[in-house]
């Protein structure tokens, strides 16, 4: 009895723990629907830790072990400060080791001098995990009003499939949509403990039924080059090719632009987007030698 009191007190930890956030705490909608616990759900924390639900229900029960990688994903969706995740490894009889931070990413500058000088072609920068680190005016103009979105949401994968307006933008979303999947789905490749991206797939798997259905496929996609079309509220229909470089100096540091083929009504249409755009005032992205960058929002890159 006493050899399992360990593991007993490591379930009562993580189930006050999850007692104490809120849906939206996590990002996850709130509903109408009665909950009949206190704060999130065991397959809510299970499915935001990208484990089972089975898995995590036995966590709690104090019926078996838990691994370091689990622990620490754990750690940072039941947003645990340090000491916190101090006790928990500790409860586990796991050695604690400091999570591995990763600095947050910065445009390079020779991307942001790029991005000043194209005036009459969208473009934008993305980093890990789609997040966006940078864009101009006619981006802006183009996909969303980068600069209203808080940072931390600044993720393409995410927008296209929280922000309504995506599914009118883009006149194909669910394709759009499909390979924002499976480009994220190769970035997991790479970075598989990255505890924003495992945060980020488990919040979208959770909002959205067609994500975590495409995130079991387990279809993937690089940033290359293709065409889209938009349904533009100001100019109408746009069919725009787009092109992805990576940067020498930051091969997670990615630029994509879009262009049309000189004389096209899409060509035009940019030409009178742009216009628009700075009637609007729209702000394309801060310079990299300012302080603080402007909270902003979403990219494309399919």
């Amino acid at each position: 009895m006493s050899a399992n009191l360990p593991l007993n007190e490591l379930g009562e930890f993580l189930k006050k723990r999850r007692s104490l956030l809120s849906p939206r705490t996590v990002g996850l909608p709130e509903t109408d629907r009665p909950r009949r616990v206190e704060g999130l759900r065991r397959e809510e924390v299970a499915q935001l830790a990208g484990i089972s639900t089975d898995y995590y229900t036995r966590l709690e029960q104090g019926r078996m072990q838990a691994s370091a990688p689990v622990l620490d994903v754990l750690a940072q969706v039941l947003h645990l400060d340090d000491d916190e995740r101090g006790y928990l490894f500790q409860l586990a009889g796991k050695t604690t080791t400091r999570p591995r931070r990763r600095g947050r990413q910065k445009v390079q500058p020779q991307l942001q001098r790029v991005l000043d000088d194209l005036t009459a072609t969208p473009a934008v920068v993305q980093g890990r995990r789609g997040d966006v680190l940078a864009w101009n005016a006619l981006a802006g103009a183009l996909v969303t009003d980068f600069s209203r979105i808080p940072e931390k949401h600044r993720n393409y994968p995410r927008i296209i499939f929280t922000d309504p307006a995506m599914r009118t933008l883009y006149a194909d979303w669910e394709s759009s949509a499909h390979i924002a999947v499976a480009q994220l789905r190769m970035e997991a490749a790479k970075y598989p403990d990255d505890p924003r991206l495992i945060e980020l797939v488990g919040e979208l798997s959770l909002r959205d039924k067609q994500f975590a259905k495409w995130w079991g496929d387990h279809h993937v996609a690089a940033r290359t080059v293709g065409t889209k079309t938009l349904n533009h509220p100001v100019v109408g229909e746009l069919v725009l090719d787009w092109d992805t470089l990576t940067a020498n100096t930051d091969p997670d540091q990615h630029l994509t632009v879009w262009t049309a083929e000189p004389g096209s009504p899409t060509n035009e249409r940019l030409r009178i987007l742009a216009s628009w755009a700075a009637d609007q005032n729209l702000p394309a992205s801060s310079p990299v030698s300012s302080p603080r960058g402007r909270t902003g929002a979403c990219t494309p890159t399919e």
